[in-house]
Formats: structure tokens, sequence, C-alpha cells
């Protein structure tokens, strides 16, 4: 008898298996839905604003961050990437180019992952192209791919509060800054970048 009650609750858990990655794929198409209901000029404002509050929060988090922000030749910020998943799942957000300070596009990222998390997560990521020419294969491609066309060392951050020195002489830093600051052990290989108009 109680084989047959555990046999009865299957098609019942697997029902729910299912409406909640239904669910998550509705969270994930919908995130671009109510942004692309805001106008272009709003949309805008609300990136660079999320922009300059992501290198703050960057600074009082990496102090030495500064100084490699400064040297970059090109730094882009996704303010705010949104990610949600049950089964499997995927992320999406818009950013900004600057290059010595001033605009130089609009991109949006991209991502997906296979596994059990539960929930939604936010996250700011921020990428500087220290070197000359790292910017211009970023800004000459029709697509890039972290990890497949350029490697991005993500800061680590050492307990002395330093950025790692191996990682600062890399040609793509990243950082991660989730809810409570700077995010540790984040890969972002396989993220796709690609130019927007806004």
């Amino acid at each position: 008898m109680r084989y047959e009650t555990k046999n009865s609750l299957r098609p019942i858990l697997a029902s729910l298996m299912v409406a909640g990655a239904a669910l998550a794929f509705t969270g994930c198409t919908t995130t671009p839905h109510t942004a692309s209901q805001e106008t272009a000029a709003e949309q805008r404002e609300v990136i660079r604003n999320g922009y300059d509050r992501a290198l703050s929060r960057l600074y009082a988090a990496a102090p030495e961050s500064r100084e490699l922000v400064q040297k970059a030749k090109g730094v882009l910020i996704f303010p705010s990437v949104i990610g949600a998943s049950f089964i499997v799942g995927g992320e999406y957000g818009k950013g900004e180019l600057r290059v010595n300070g001033q605009h130089a596009g609009y991109y949006s990222t991209g991502g997906g992952s296979i596994g059990f998390q539960g929930g939604a997560q936010s996250r700011a990521t921020i990428l500087l192209f220290m070197t000359q020419q790292a910017l211009d294969d970023f800004r000459n491609s029709q697509g890039w791919t972290l990890g497949v066309d350029a490697k991005v060392a993500v800061a680590d951050i050492g307990a002395n509060g330093r950025i790692d020195t191996n990682t600062a002489k890399e040609p793509v830093i990243g950082f991660v800054l989730n809810n409570v600051g700077l995010a540790a052990g984040i890969s972002l290989q396989g993220d796709r970048i690609q130019k927007i108009d806004l």
C-alpha cells in the first residue's frame, strides 16, 4: 500500500517540476519585455545612473580598482544583470561602454545555465579593457563571447583587500558585484555580449 501511494505522487511531482520550469522561462522572458516598455531615453538614463552607482560600489569594495579603471582603455558596465532559473535558466542585462570617460555605445549581455538554482538573482558586471588591442577586438566584433573570443580574468580580492597582481596584468579584467559587495568564485565564461541601438 505504501508503495502505491509513492507511485501515485510521481505524476503530481512531475507536474510541479514542469510548472516550475515554465515559470522560470516566463520570468526570464518578462525582464526584457518590461524594459522594452520604457522609452529609449528612460532606458539610457537607468543605465547611465546604474553605471555610476556600480563604479562607486566597486571603489568602496576594492579601492585599488580605481587605479585600474583609470588605466583602462575602455570600461563596460552592466549595472543589473538579472538571472532566474529552476532547472534551465538564463540571464539578461543592458550596459554601457565608456572610452576615456565618454559614452561609446550600449550593449546587452545574456547567458544560460543548467542546474537546480531556485530563485532569482541580480548582479552588476564590470569589464575593464586594459589594452587597446583588447578594446579594439571587442568593438570590432559582431558578438563577443567571454571565454571564447577573449579570456576574462575575474578579479580575485585577497584577505588583505588587495587585487591579485596576476589578475591586474590581464588584458580584460572583470568584477562582479552582488547585493553584499564583490562576489567571489563567479564565472563569466559563456556570457555573450552584443552592441544594441538604444
